[in-house]
């Protein structure tokens, strides 16, 4: 008989914790390899965690809304045997025929690098950052109702304290202030702005995945200095190629051809140009990444958005790029992306022109430096050269929008990157095959 540790698993590059929403399975039942056994939740996604071994689910050690670190344990598992009752100490064969014993340690509390003042509450770190980074004080986040076990307070719980700040009365807020006078005051903003409600206006309580996309938004915008740079191309090429071939695409490839893995790949070949933009930023250091991982932003039936990714763009041809967006896109509407689906992008693409944009100024999406939005494509009079002279025509013009931390990326390389990626729209081959 052996018995397993179950631990939380990493889901996704910066995710450090995830929090247990639902057991599938409870304590004694069989469990098959890669079953599913539990809905974790964290920042980016909600998913099941399968198990890694067949067997029987002996304990429990993380229960439903704690948070727990990646790599702690979360369950164990019996994988042969009957499950023991009660005893420490399991008798097991040792190589020579004779029993040996293997000591199971008694379950332990998960609550991993959590932090707790003398009222004896305990705060997670992620809790902690946002509250440092938002001047709340210890005796503020003390007021702070929880909903998590035993009136733990959750991320949600602080976004929503933080968000209500400017309705607590003056007399409250000064007192939370008098109290930590060492916590920095922040000061007065938009969040910050008393609310007015009107007879007849509308409350709707922000879900899950809206607050964690606002979130990111604020980290995101307090973590790098944007700036956008703009560019229009030609795009008539593109165009007339995909008139030509989506019929046989779909026909010969099961699948519809759109214009979004056409322009993936201008992009990757843009990023393999300017790798100095595939990059992402560690304190004072500068993560030059070697894989071309294309987030692509998905915006879901619910109206959130969600960014899964393709690993290894530069590697597809057109063919595979189209059938890796429309799977992505796809398994995102019907919530069933993984985490590795999500994770370890390096430069984002969102198609703003899908919804009738003609340009955007987009939010980069952390830890990566830069993200381009694709306008939506428009019929123009256009100023073309030829060997007779300038002549204007009707062109297929599209606007790109190049969003760029200006930590590490300056005007010249931000908008030389874009100017590339028009360049090598502009210079699409009609004759191509598929």
């Amino acid at each position: 008989m052996a018995i397993v540790d179950m631990v939380m698993p990493k889901m996704g590059e910066s995710i450090m914790e995830g929090t247990v929403l639902t057991w599938l399975k409870k304590v004694g039942e069989a469990i098959a390899q890669d079953e599913s056994v539990l809905e974790v939740a964290t920042d980016k996604v909600d998913t099941e965690v399968p198990s890694t071994h067949a067997g029987t689910l002996l304990e429990i050690l993380a229960q439903e809304g704690d948070v727990v670190a990646v790599g702690a344990a979360i369950a164990r598992i019996e994988t042969g045997g009957t499950v023991p009752k009660g005893p420490e100490i399991l008798a097991t064969a040792a190589p020579n025929g004779q029993k040996a014993n293997l000591v199971v340690a008694p379950p332990t509390v998960v609550e991993v690098a959590a932090k707790a003042i003398s009222s004896g509450r305990f705060y997670s770190p992620l809790v902690m950052s946002i509250a440092k980074e938002e001047g709340i004080g210890m005796a503020e986040l003390e007021t702070i109702a929880g909903t998590g076990k035993e009136d733990r307070v959750t991320k949600g719980d602080l976004l929503d304290h933080i968000a209500k700040r400017g309705t607590i009365p003056a007399p409250v807020a000064k007192a939370l202030v008098s109290v930590a006078p060492a916590a920095p005051v922040p000061a007065a903003g938009p969040s910050q702005v008393a609310r007015s409600i009107m007879g007849g206006d509308e409350i709707i309580e922000m879900d899950r995945m809206r607050k964690m996309i606002a979130g990111r938004m604020l980290d995101s915008k307090r973590i790098s200095p944007h700036v956008t740079s703009f560019v229009e191309a030609d795009v008539t090429n593109v165009v007339l190629w995909r008139n030509k071939v989506k019929a046989e695409f779909h026909k010969k490839e099961g699948d519809v051809l759109t214009f979004t893995p056409i322009f993936m790949e201008a992009v990757a070949k843009a990023l393999k140009d300017y790798p100095m933009v595939n990059v992402q930023v560690d304190g004072d250091r500068i993560i030059k990444k070697k894989a071309i991982n294309i987030s692509l932003a998905v915006a879901l039936p619910s109206g959130n958005l969600i960014v899964p990714v393709v690993h290894n763009a530069d590697q597809y041809s057109i063919t595979g790029l189209a059938h890796k967006v429309n799977d992505l896109a796809r398994r995102a509407r019907e919530n069933k992306l993984t985490p590795d689906d999500l994770a370890n992008g390096t430069y984002t693409v969102s198609n703003v022109g899908s919804f009738g944009n003609v340009m955007g100024t987009p939010i980069i999406n952390q830890p990566q430096v830069a993200i381009l939005a694709l306008g939506a494509i428009q019929k123009k009079p256009a100023v073309l050269e030829t060997p007779t002279g300038d002549v204007i025509a009707i062109r297929h013009m599209m606007f790109l929008s190049h969003s760029y931390d200006h930590r590490v990326v300056d005007g010249a390389l931000g908008g030389m990157f874009v100017r590339r990626v028009a360049d090598y729209l502009e210079a699409f081959d009609m004759n191509r095959s598929l």
